[in-house]
């Protein structure tokens, strides 16, 4: 069963919560990070994406990049920005975006939950990223950053966190995005400890957004208990910083692709093959979103299709199969535009279903890419189906939003 564990968290003061608070290290490019921070030296960028204050030339891998984000880290701590609260609390953060609200629990995640499979996962790490992040925890001995965790829902535990949440909380801000983000400190000893007893009856739980934050943490903490021969079971290392929210209150957008070419083919030659797996339907030059699962938009040549799939273009009894990721793969991108990693070929690129159907028009017509396919998004059942059934999901399939905001608690292993 699910591990839930209070800490004492390390928090920002209420006077500069707000630009401390970032998006999260992996949305953003470095040269991003560096323009989004500005003079804003309080920013939390200068903690997780540290290379923004040293040369643009400088490998974002190095041990000057980790040096660097703690040192920035152990400056505001030394100015008064960040504290640590005297106990171990539990939290709960609110995020409104849209008029819809999602509330998550802020607590400590168990790192051999990780490697029980009470953690489940649906998405494989690349080995780049995730030395990276181990590095970030290894250096600044802390979880930065919190992973993004969903749970089938309890309605005890809403029971709770309804209670809470009609109280004042400590952080009330919205960013520049319009998302606003509420956060509570829940100090009650008979509160945390039924929530954490009734979070141990949680069979499982979801990585929703944080694959490789989720994998560095839990792979630390392993060395950590290896590596000390007075291990007890108790120490922080053995716990990661994660806010879960009831898998009902998330929302998945959906996760598009645009390509560069077709493959040396005519924008007729590409339709005709596409006929053998499609029902074709031209939309002409108003957007075309898909309403139902095996549903595609097509944006070529400044006009929007309908690609229904037919039937025997998936096995509907196969989780991986019947995913439109897997559909689009199987019958356009590897047999058709030869894109057959799609990890590492550069003739695909992934835009997330946040920045809308005009983002892929826009790439489109700007001659960068030649065609674009907007997907129906993925459910909450078809992930957590997935990843009960020990199975992994294509590259950028799911697209989370909103993002937890980065700066808000940090979790130290010491």
């Amino acid at each position: 069963m699910a591990v839930l564990k209070a800490l004492k968290g390390i928090r920002p003061i209420i006077e500069k919560v707000k630009i401390i608070a970032s998006r999260p290290y992996d949305v953003l490019s470095s040269e991003e990070a560096r323009v989004e921070a500005g003079d804003n030296t309080y920013s939390f960028l200068h903690v997780v994406k540290p290379e923004i204050d040293l040369p643009p030339d400088i490998d974002h891998y190095s041990p000057e990049v980790y040096k660097k984000g703690k040192e920035n880290f152990q400056n505001m701590m030394k100015e008064g920005i960040f504290f640590q609260d005297p106990e171990d609390y539990l939290y709960v953060y609110a995020q409104t975006m849209n008029g819809k609200r999602q509330v998550g629990l802020v607590g400590c995640a168990g790192v051999g939950d990780y490697f029980n499979n009470i953690i489940k996962k649906h998405e494989l790490t690349r080995k780049d990223k995730e030395e990276d992040r181990k590095n970030h925890v290894r250096v600044s001995n802390m979880n930065a950053e919190p992973v993004f965790f969903a749970y089938p829902d309890v309605k005890e535990i809403d029971t709770i966190i309804n209670e809470v949440i009609k109280q004042k909380c400590e952080y009330d801000f919205v960013t520049d995005d319009g998302i606003r983000h509420s956060f509570w400190v829940i100090k009650d000893k008979e509160t945390i400890l039924k929530l954490v007893d009734l979070f141990a009856k949680v069979p499982y739980t979801y990585v929703a957004d944080g694959h490789h934050r989720t994998a560095a943490a839990a792979l630390v903490g392993r060395e950590k208990k290896e590596q000390n021969p007075n291990h007890k079971g108790n120490e922080e290392y053995n716990f990661f910083l994660a806010v879960h929210f009831p898998a009902s209150q998330l929302t998945i957008f959906d996760y598009n692709r645009v390509v560069q070419d077709l493959n040396g083919l005519t924008r007729n030659e590409f339709l005709k093959k596409l006929e053998q797996s499609f029902i074709i339907e031209e939309k002409g030059q108003n957007e075309y979103k898909p309403d139902r699962l095996h549903n595609f938009g097509l944006y070529l040549d400044h006009k929007w299709y309908s690609l229904k799939a037919k039937p025997g273009t998936y096995d509907s009894k196969d989780p991986i199969s019947i995913l439109d990721v897997t559909i689009l793969y199987k019958q356009i991108l590897s047999p058709i535009l030869n894109i057959v990693d799609l990890r590492t070929d550069k003739r695909i690129d992934f835009i997330g279903g946040i920045r809308g159907l005009g983002e892929l028009k826009k790439r489109v017509d700007s001659g960068e890419m030649k065609a674009a396919f907007a997907l129906y998004p993925v459910t909450m059942n078809q992930l957590m189906n997935i990843a009960d059934t020990g199975n992994t999901m294509p590259p950028k399939t799911t697209w989370f939003e909103p993002k937890l905001r980065s700066g808000l608690i940090i979790h130290s292993l010491q």
